[in-house]
């Protein structure tokens, strides 16, 4: 019994402090929370969880303030997500609205996320590597090149040159084109090669293009890099009272390549509701150490047809809002292509963050499935 008052009077200095930013002493916390026992016992209490190393005294007589162990400990007993607002959800579905193309969507995304948790947004590009063809488009340039657009099911766009001499007819072009987009559409990059060259050994015409594109599309395949990341609100963050402990974050903000390796494997290891947290040391980051990060993969929804429904609530599939409290991967079995994630303090509002980015994720996901379904209109 002790035990488990105990680690109720845990939670709410966690909370108090995220709130506050000041140490947290047993006469406020008396007052503030009915814990159902004096301030002597919820004294000895929290000493006992300064020496079980949840909590720190950063000054003699002061209150204490929470460790990462103690904040790991929140964050791992969530019993609920606090729920987006309404205002919240429509800010985020009007916005993602008025994208003009998959880029606009994430530098919106990362603005909106960054309005709502007051913190660091970032939101990375699907992998090329990860996407499947759904367009391609060989477009004579000059006399001896060739320009190769592919546009892929999540939206991306990769242009690549073709030298070519004598250069294909206009109608061997939109031969070539048309066969591929009919024999390729919807594989991965390396499927679509192999197919493009078994097409190349049974023509007699048009051969060394399709050895030239398939290379092309090889080299797609190969690329595992996310090709851009979208970030904002560091200076929201410069502005909060302890930004000399951020300090460090801001030159870790610089080391892109660093961070995405970060929050990709975040993001393909999370432990609860799809979202990821990784707490100070957890990060594995030096200029992370007196920080936060909290994030979610999104990607393309699975094809449903023939199986069960997602797991939304009824009331929920007939507006088109999913519960804050289910993952990304249970509301849409989406196949996380990317991420999108929240840095901040770890004194960071842990419950209205994690509802933040997994909101932002579901979004994004639905996003990139309607452009997928909507066909190519080029």
């Amino acid at each position: 019994m002790a035990q488990t008052r105990r680690m109720l009077v845990l939670r709410a200095i966690v909370e108090d402090y995220i709130r506050s930013q000041e140490p947290i002493g047993s006469t406020s916390l008396a007052k503030s929370h009915d814990l159902g026992v004096s301030s002597a016992t919820i004294r000895n209490d929290m000493a006992a969880l300064e020496d079980e190393g949840y909590l720190i005294q950063p000054h003699t007589s002061a209150g204490r303030i929470p460790t990462e162990k103690g904040y790991r400990y929140f964050v791992d007993r969530l019993s609920g997500v606090m729920p987006l607002s309404a205002a919240q959800k429509r800010g985020i579905s009007t916005f993602l609205a008025g994208s003009v193309n998959l880029q606009d969507t994430l530098r919106r995304a990362a603005r909106l996320l960054s309005q709502i948790t007051g913190q660091v947004a970032v939101v990375a590009s699907p992998s090329m590597a990860k996407a499947t063809l759904r367009h391609v488009e060989i477009v004579p340039v000059s006399v001896a090149v060739l320009l190769i657009v592919v546009i892929t099911d999540t939206g991306g766009v990769a242009q690549h040159t073709l030298a070519m001499s004598p250069q294909p007819s206009a109608d061997l072009l939109s031969d070539l084109s048309n066969a591929v987009n009919a024999q390729c559409t919807g594989m991965t990059f390396a499927q679509a090669a192999e197919r493009v060259r078994t097409m190349a050994s049974t023509r007699s015409d048009g051969a060394g293009l399709l050895t030239g594109l398939a290379d092309v599309l090889d080299a797609i395949g190969d690329d595992e890099r996310a090709s851009d990341l979208y970030m904002a609100g560091a200076s929201r963050l410069a502005h909060q009272s302890d930004a000399d402990d951020l300090a460090p974050l801001f030159d870790a903000l610089e080391e892109q390549v660093v961070l995405m390796k970060l929050m990709t494997t975040l993001s393909q290891t999370t432990v609860a509701g799809g979202v990821g947290v990784a707490i100070g040391s957890e990060t594995h980051t030096p200029g992370l150490l007196h920080a936060s990060v909290v994030t979610s993969g999104y990607g393309k929804q699975a094809d449903n047809s023939g199986s069960a429904e997602p797991t939304a609530r009824a009331d929920e599939q007939t507006t088109g809002e999913l519960s804050e409290t289910q993952s990304v991967a249970e509301t849409t079995s989406a196949e996380p292509v990317a991420f999108v994630g929240s840095i901040g303090p770890t004194h960071m509002d842990y419950a209205t963050t994690i509802a933040a980015v997994r909101a932002v994720a579901r979004y994004l996901t639905e996003s990139l499935s309607q452009q997928s379904g909507d066909g190519y209109t080029g």
